[in-house]
Formats: C-alpha cells, structure tokens, sequence
C-alpha cells in the first residue's frame, strides 16, 4: 500500500512532469519568463492571503496550488538557462533551514519563539551570501504595513527595541501631537508626521503581539459588511445615498453593527 510520502512524491513528479509537457507544447507556457511571471506571482500571492483571511480551506489549497505551479515554472526556466533546478532550490532550501536552526540540529539551546527569531536574524547576516545589513533582506517592494513590522522585527532581534512594553505609549502620544501640530499646514510635512504616527502604533501593535495587517484587513472587512447592509437598504427604499443625511445613513450603519453582535 501506498505510504502518505510516497503519496506526495509522486504528485509533486505529476506537477513536474506536467509542467514539462506545457513548457513544450503550450505556446503561452513556452514564451513565459520570468518577468512576465513576476506579476502573475504577486497576484497568486495575494490571492492565497485573501484565502487565509476568509479561511477559506479549500480556496486556500487551490491557490497553494497555484503558487507552486510558479515555484516549479522559475525551477524549470532556470533550468532551461543551467543556472538551477527544482532539486537545487529544495536542497538550498534544507541547507537553510538546517542551518538557521542550531537548536534542532545543533547545541544550542533557546527557551522561546523570540530566542529563535534572534538567532535566525543573526545567523542570517552571517551567511556567505545573506544580507549585507540588518534590515536590506526586507524587500522595498512590500505593502508598507508589513514593511514597517518586518522592519521592526528585524531591529529587535538585534537588541534595538523598547526595554519595556508599556514605554511605547509615550512615543505613540508624542508623534500623535507632532501629527496634530503640523496638519493644519498641509503638504509634505504633514505626510511624513502622519508616517511617524503610524509607524509608532504598528510597533505598538508589534510590542503587544498583535498583527497590524491582519487587524487592518478586518477593519476594512468589517466597513464592507456594514457599509454593504446601508447601501442594500437604501437601495431597497428607492433611494440614493447621495440624498441622504449623515443622521439618516448613521441609522443604517447602527443597525448592521448591532446584526453582528
């Protein structure tokens, strides 16, 4: 009887057949490169992340699968130009992850998440080819929510965080009141205090555990779901938001959060 590893084995050798067999007959799979695939990448990427958010189960296998549908075409592409294969992207892949965690296949001892994440940042910036400074692995390409996390994670894992938790409000206040001061003159100045504000209130997120973008994305699931029930019973009476008083419309929006509670 088939084992579940050999199960997955030879599904993951159906995917490679099958994508020698379109790279070759397929004329869109043969003229793709990988900059045409980039894009196409980025797309797949968000549409797992909107699966994850709605855990969706089956939505998120399938978009898994389109993800590494792209991870084997950039295998098989590289391949073609005998720079790598999918055999050495696994294997560069373990060798990472063997070495970036000492304390499953070495000696060293950690007591929590936080110690392993400070290990993996420092390992890092000692690889051969790893990243040059502490914070260039973060892409420049990404939304800028998670940018702001990841580079905050990346300096606490080298010791340059908040020594108290609670010490973050002070700075949260602080760059509300810059922000404040300088809106009413507009332009420039005011964008960049607006960044300080908000970079402060994701560290704080950050500091307490909790996850910027994921909360932001519920908040604006949650203005969707509301502001969809107000729209739908406008619509409903023959009216138009437009001719709509705030007093009116706020009645509508009462009512969806009370439906959800």
């Amino acid at each position: 009887m088939e084992t579940k590893r050999e199960r997955e084995l030879a599904a993951f050798e159906r995917l490679l057949d099958v994508m020698d067999t379109l790279r070759e007959k397929c004329p869109w799979d043969h003229k793709q490169t990988l900059d045409t695939l980039r894009p196409q990448t980025i797309e797949e990427t968000y549409e797992l992340s909107d699966a994850i958010l709605k855990k969706d189960m089956p939505n998120i296998c399938k978009e898994l699968g389109d993800l590494l549908l792209h991870v084997v075409f950039y295998a098989k592409i590289g391949k073609e130009q005998d720079q790598f294969d999918i055999a050495d992207v696994c294997n560069k892949l373990c060798d990472k992850l063997i070495y970036r965690h000492p304390h499953i296949y070495g000696n060293v001892r950690v007591n929590s998440a936080d110690e392993v994440v400070g290990n993996w940042e420092q390992l890092k910036t000692k690889e051969k080819d790893g990243n040059k400074t502490v914070l260039s692995g973060v892409p420049e390409s990404l939304p800028s929510v998670i940018k702001a996390y990841r580079i905050q994670e990346k300096a606490r894992a080298v010791g340059f965080d908040w020594e108290k938790k609670e010490d973050v409000w002070d700075k949260v206040c602080e760059e509300l009141g810059e922000f404040r001061e300088v809106l009413p003159e507009g332009g420039k100045r005011a964008e960049e205090e607006l960044g300080d504000f908000l970079f402060s209130v994701i560290n704080a997120a950050r500091l307490y555990g909790l996850d910027p973008d994921t909360a932001l994305e519920d908040t604006c699931a949650k203005f969707r779901r509301r502001f969809g029930y107000l729209e739908e019973n406008t619509i409903k009476k023959g009216r138009s938001l437009k001719d709509m008083t705030l007093a009116e419309m706020d009645k509508y929006w009462e009512e969806a959060k009370a439906l959800e509670k």
